[in-house]
């Protein structure tokens, strides 16, 4: 899936390098023959082993990859949200029950990353009609990663050490869900907003969770 993307930006660049080149020339006898319509010709990159096509700007235009979101770009924006707001919820406990001072900052740095994601992620969802095309049907503990109720209520009356080793035991398994969250969507969504957003989850959660493992 991260390469269907990577291919999708290559080709919208050439396309615009493409319609810059020619908007330029003058037509001399070794410019590709122009495709009919308005406006400048384009050169669409053919496939391996295939040669370019000249084409309008108009037919060009109806070649871009469609990114229309689908149900599980909006499933994973919505699920996502609650999963990142679960977390903050957790790194709030930190400040006064960690005795370390790693976990601490820790959950500074969770916090400081997951806030900001969750504006990103409602944010595209205004822009994409909210979410009317979610399942609204779920069970937010039944996204993985997340913690339970119980458990929650035990890092709550958790003090000092003990705090720090349960606040990091639930906080790697909700990293862990966090990825499997974002793995299932670049497979499953069709939307390069949402993938690009996937990409950060994995790769700054992954680098967590390596911290987290490391932590005495």
């Amino acid at each position: 899936m991260l390469i269907r993307r990577t291919y999708r930006h290559v080709v919208t660049a050439s396309v615009t390098v493409a319609v810059l080149t020619l908007a330029g020339c003058t037509g001399s006898d070794d410019e590709p023959k122009s495709a009919s319509g308005k406006g400048p010709s384009v050169i669409a990159p053919g496939k391996p082993g295939e040669a370019a096509e000249t084409l309008s700007a108009e037919d060009a235009e109806k070649r871009r990859p469609d990114d229309s979101p689908n149900s599980a770009d909006f499933t994973y924006a919505r699920m996502m949200i609650e999963h990142h707001t679960q977390a903050l919820d957790m790194t709030e406990l930190a400040p006064k029950r960690a005795e370390s001072t790693q976990v601490k900052r820790l959950a500074e740095r969770i916090a400081a990353a997951q806030g900001p994601e969750i504006d990103a992620m409602k944010g595209w969802q205004q822009a994409h009609g909210g979410d009317k095309k979610g399942d609204q049907a779920h069970d937010h503990e039944a996204m993985p990663g997340m913690a339970t109720e119980a458990q929650l209520k035990k890092l709550r009356a958790a003090k000092g050490k003990a705090f720090d080793e349960l606040f990091l035991k639930l906080m790697i398994t909700h990293h862990d869900g966090a990825i499997t969250m974002a793995t299932d969507v670049l497979a499953q969504g069709n939307n390069i907003q949402i993938g690009e957003m996937a990409d950060d989850v994995i790769a700054q959660q992954t680098t967590e969770i390596n911290k987290m493992r490391d932590m005495p």
